[in-house]
Formats: C-alpha cells, sequence, structure tokens
C-alpha cells in the first residue's frame, strides 16, 4: 500500500504539471460546480465541515470523492503549501488514481 501512495503522490505531481488538477477548497468548489471535474480527493486530517461539504456537493454531482493522504502531503505532491482538498480534471488521472486506491 505504501508504494500505490507512492505513486498516487507522482500521479497528483504529474497531473499538477499538466494542467489536469485544482487545489484549494474554494478553486475545487467552483470546478466541482461547474462540473469541469472527475474525482475530488479531501485529505484524510481535514476538518469534518470540509469533509462532509465535499461529500454532499460530490455526491449531488455523481463525481467519485476520496479520502487520502494529509494536508501536507497532498500540498508536498503538487510543489504547494499545504491543501485540504485537490480535484483532478482528467478520466485518465481519475481512472489510475481509483484504480491504485483498490
Amino acid at each position: 500500500m505504501k508504494n500505490n501512495n507512492n505513486q498516487i503522490h507522482s500521479l497528483l505531481g504529474i497531473a499538477m504539471r499538466a494542467g489536469k488538477l485544482v487545489s484549494g477548497e474554494d478553486a475545487t468548489l467552483l470546478d466541482l460546480k461547474k462540473g469541469k471535474l472527475n474525482l475530488v480527493i479531501v485529505a484524510e486530517d481535514a476538518s469534518n465541515n470540509t469533509k462532509k461539504l465535499f461529500k454532499d456537493k460530490s455526491s449531488f454531482r455523481n463525481v467519485k470523492c476520496i479520502h487520502f493522504s494529509t494536508k501536507e502531503g497532498l500540498g508536498l505532491s503538487i510543489g504547494k503549501d499545504s491543501r485540504a482538498v485537490i480535484g483532478i480534471k482528467d478520466i485518465g488521472f481519475t481512472n489510475k488514481i481509483v484504480q491504485l486506491m483498490d
């Protein structure tokens, strides 16, 4: 599982550089409402309010929402400060990340 976590973090970095990822609560929520996201990743140490907000908004729009890593870990994987929420725009990245989660 540890190896899969490293692969997922690497994929997040690649998606960031490819412009297929949005990070931060406000930006992710905006793109989610616009229907641009295929996957929402919420840090396991995010607040309960944040987890509930994105779980509810994602399920309403039929977008998969998963809990993964920490805020620090998500931020480091995309080369930014800590991030509680990341949205993936590309279906290819989404499929690979979900596959690695299982």
